[in-house]
């Protein structure tokens, strides 16, 4: 039976809460409770509660030791609907779904409080005003009637359903915390960078590196001002319009070389450093703050320390607890089985639905053997990089997979056009003339004279990878709920989320079990995104005592 309970939090730590009948209305007495957990624990039949924000409810529940099976985000999902309707980027807490219910006037989104260091919790706080339980009850009655009005309705639901999901994997992923051995870290940065001088001076390696720099340039050069080594490679008679690493490489110059090696040191430094060491990891755990959905693709964001930007050397840091181990688990070449499923294409498809080498097959088939050809030829579809040898490898692309071309190149063209494009759940592109991602704009063709052209390009390559990168995201929202449950009886704990892959913590014995749930549910996720279809998708799991051992 599929019980819903309405719940909200009241002032003092209580709770106010009601059943809930299928149409989203009270089934009975709105009711008050003084323990907002005690509430939610002496529950267990519910299958469903419905509260206005996860990350307001859940970390308060899971700090009390109560968890819950399932969720339904009131405004998680007011924000799902509204970009279906193409007003992505419009106010989605309750009081703005409630002033829009209405006729009110719609106040805007209150700012969200990034995740500060050292919290047990790092999700996105919104503080707001608090909305009568009556308009919560009529907000959410409404965006049941609101799912009816997608155009693939079931798909719709399963969207907003798997990205409530999400909110109660991402709390409970910084309620466990990604573990991390300070130790590591401080002999880590001690072997890169050297010791530490009083002050606010760079360590010994930096300061050696900048003087190298200095001395090959015959002057003071501070290195960690592009500006002043643009400068300085101008007056050696270099012109250099960056000092990104693939430029400064064409150089024959003595500073190059410890250019390219105080730059790569100093990212460590400033971002995953000392003082980083000391700000987020706290009883040997890093607590990010995920957060679900946090890009218009639906890839998922960290609110602080740089979670998903953790440096393959400082991935020594992060180690298995005594006994336990961690599983580590990479989603394979899974942009272009994703292109395979949402296309059907019969060819892809069926090379998809091995789990070797996507690319090779590809090559088999299309590029007589010639794995780089194909790859670039399947990532420039997916990406747009369709010019040069990029155009010719796609005609071959095209010949072999018609449908497949033929998807993400109408998606492009709908992205042109200024119509809406949307992932296979329903998640839905900015609007037309919304800011897009800055790695869509870059280098505009110099055929492309005018503004509006150039946009309308952007916007094509945006939509394109759109579909595919969209799609994926919907397929790991279910994997991560189809993994949760598996784990629920276990002592396992998934701890990261990145993309295409996972990072589950467990007791050394419980390894093998976790690589066996970690393919049973993407198995299960591919056939509840996309239906019965031949494509696989195959992850690589590795079970390590530190992370950077599986790469």
């Amino acid at each position: 039976m599929d019980e819903r309970w309405a719940i909200a939090a009241e002032e003092g730590g209580g709770a106010v809460l009601a059943r809930l009948q299928p149409d989203g209305q009270p089934a009975g007495h709105i009711l008050h409770e003084p323990d907002l957990a005690a509430a939610v624990g002496s529950r267990p039949q519910v299958t469903r509660w419905v509260w206005r924000s996860s990350a307001e409810i859940y970390p308060r529940l899971l700090a009390s030791g109560v968890r819950v099976d399932r969720c339904y985000d009131i405004e998680n999902t007011e924000g799902l609907l509204l970009g279906h309707a193409g007003r992505l980027g419009e106010p989605r807490s309750l009081a703005a779904a409630w002033a829009r219910l209405t006729g009110a006037p719609v106040p805007p989104d209150p700012p969200a409080r990034a995740a500060v260091p050292g919290e047990q919790s790092s999700l996105f706080e919104i503080q707001e005003e608090p909305v009568a339980f009556e308009a919560l009850l009529q907000v959410y009655a409404d965006q049941l009637r609101r799912h009816g009005d997608a155009e693939h309705p079931e798909r719709m639901r399963l969207l907003t359903a798997s990205e409530s999901s999400g909110m109660l994997v991402a709390a409970e992923m910084d309620r466990a915390g990604l573990p991390w051995s300070e130790t590591v870290h401080r002999e880590l940065l001690a072997e890169l960078l050297g010791e530490r001088f009083g002050g606010s001076g760079e360590p010994r390696r930096l300061t050696e590196l900048a003087d190298e720099v200095s001395a090959a340039f015959g002057h003071r050069v501070r290195p960690d001002l592009p500006a002043d080594v643009l400068k300085a490679f101008k007056n050696a008679g270099y012109q250099v319009k960056t000092t990104r690493r693939w430029e400064l490489e064409t150089l024959d110059h003595p500073a190059v070389a410890p250019l390219i090696e105080y730059k790569k040191l100093y990212r460590i430094y400033t971002a995953n450093g000392w003082s980083w060491l000391h700000d987020w990891v706290h009883d040997g755990r890093f607590r990010p703050g995920f957060l679900p959905g946090g890009t218009v693709s639906g890839r998922w964001v960290t609110n602080g320390g740089g979670g998903l930007q953790i440096p393959k050397v400082i991935r020594r840091a992060v180690v298995a607890d005594p006994g336990w181990s961690l599983v580590v688990a990479d989603a394979s070449q899974l942009e272009p089985r994703i292109l395979a499923a949402i296309s059907r294409d019969p060819a892809l498809m069926k090379v998809a639905g091995d789990s070797g080498d996507l690319y090779k097959a590809v090559s088999d088939e299309a590029f007589a053997g010639n794995r780089d050809m194909a790859k670039l030829a399947v990532l420039g579809a997916i990406y747009g990089q369709t010019s040069g040898d990029g155009l010719k490898n796609l005609a071959m692309l095209r010949k072999r997979f018609p449908r497949a071309v033929a998807y993400v190149d109408d998606a492009a063209r709908a992205g042109e056009e200024g119509r809406l494009v949307r992932t296979w759940l329903g998640r839905t592109c900015p609007p037309s003339g919304a800011p897009l991602d800055a790695a869509t704009l870059e280098g505009p063709p110099a055929d492309e004279p005018t503004p509006d052209s150039r946009h309308a390009r952007a916007r094509g390559r945006f939509t394109r990878n759109f579909v595919v990168q969209g799609s994926a995201a919907d397929w790991a929202l279910l994997m991560l709920a189809a993994l949760r449950q598996a784990l629920a009886p276990l002592k396992a704990e998934l701890v990261f989320f990145q993309h295409d892959e996972v990072i589950v913590h467990c007791p050394t014995e419980e390894a093998e079990a976790v690589s066996t749930a970690i393919q049973a549910a993407s198995d299960l996720a591919g056939t509840l995104t996309f239906g019965p279809t031949p494509t696989r998708f195959a992850f690589t799991t590795a079970t390590v005592q530190n992370y950077a051992d599986a790469k």
